[in-house]
């Protein structure tokens, strides 16, 4: 047990990722006692061994412990990006939510790829491989969606190709498809929620909705209500007065649109 866990590990080294179908990879994931091994070896080494149900690779990583001392040697804190800039490291979250999480339901629904509607009876099967499920999407598509807000069509090939180079993903004309890195890798749990609630208006300068206001009733007396009214009214006014009042002082009234 101890030499297969060793080799395992350099082969995970060696090839950045397996199958799940390996032979080894499959004892890791089934077998408790070999998963021990393999956990302690790399826990020693400040790495772990990455798997989710969802991924048809496996891979390894660093801890969290980890990353400050190896990526934060230098001045700039690489955050295990791969020297990924801004641009690019939107890029890859665009490209997980368009891939991933539509895969993920589409697995969770035994639906595959090129099915359209759920299997009703599927929910007893095992759940479908990413393979089977994961649709690519159009780089012409991507380009008209989001080239304006992520470097336009130069800086886009340079970042899916340094994607495609680590493993994020994989070009087949022009279909940008699933790497074997873009499900392991991304921290789903933090990413899925900021995405849903709209964390990519950081990125694009979408302003976030605004709930309004809810004012509860006041009970008052007749001679009050004229002035209360008028108050109230005020209150949720948009505020063409004050646009006013910049204009007769002579300044400019500008949102501020740029992030700090």
């Amino acid at each position: 047990m101890i030499e297969d866990a060793q080799i395992l590990i350099a082969r995970l080294l060696a090839h950045q990722t397996l199958r799940r179908e390996d032979k080894l990879v499959k004892r890791a994931l089934s077998d408790e006692l070999f998963r021990t091994e393999i956990d302690t070896r790399l826990k020693a080494c400040g790495m772990k061994f990455v798997d989710n149900v969802y991924a048809d690779y496996v891979t390894l990583a660093l801890t969290r412990d980890s990353e400050s001392k190896v990526f934060g040697t230098k001045e700039t804190w690489q955050n295990n990006n791969f020297g990924l800039a801004r641009d690019g490291v939107a890029l890859l979250v665009v490209l997980w939510s368009l891939i991933i999480l539509p895969k993920r339901e589409r697995q969770e629904a035994h639906q595959l790829a090129e099915e359209d509607q759920n299997d009703m009876f599927g929910k007893d099967k095992p759940m479908p491989r990413a393979e089977d499920t994961s649709i690519g999407i159009s780089y012409r598509a991507l380009l008209a969606d989001f080239g304006e807000k992520l470097g336009k069509k130069t800086r886009m090939d340079m970042n899916l190709g340094q994607l495609a180079r680590v493993g994020f993903i994989e070009r087949k004309a022009d279909l940008i498809l699933e790497g074997p890195l873009l499900d392991l890798l991304m921290d789903t749990d933090t990413l899925k929620d900021r995405i849903i609630n709209g964390a990519l208006s950081d990125i694009f300068h979408i302003p976030a909705p605004r709930t309004p206001a809810v004012i509860a009733p006041v009970v008052e007396t007749p001679a009050e209500v004229e002035t209360a009214t008028e108050i109230n009214v005020a209150s949720v006014e948009t505020p063409v007065a004050n646009n006013d009042a910049s204009a007769n002082t002579g300044a400019d009234f500008t949102p501020n649109t740029e992030k700090e």
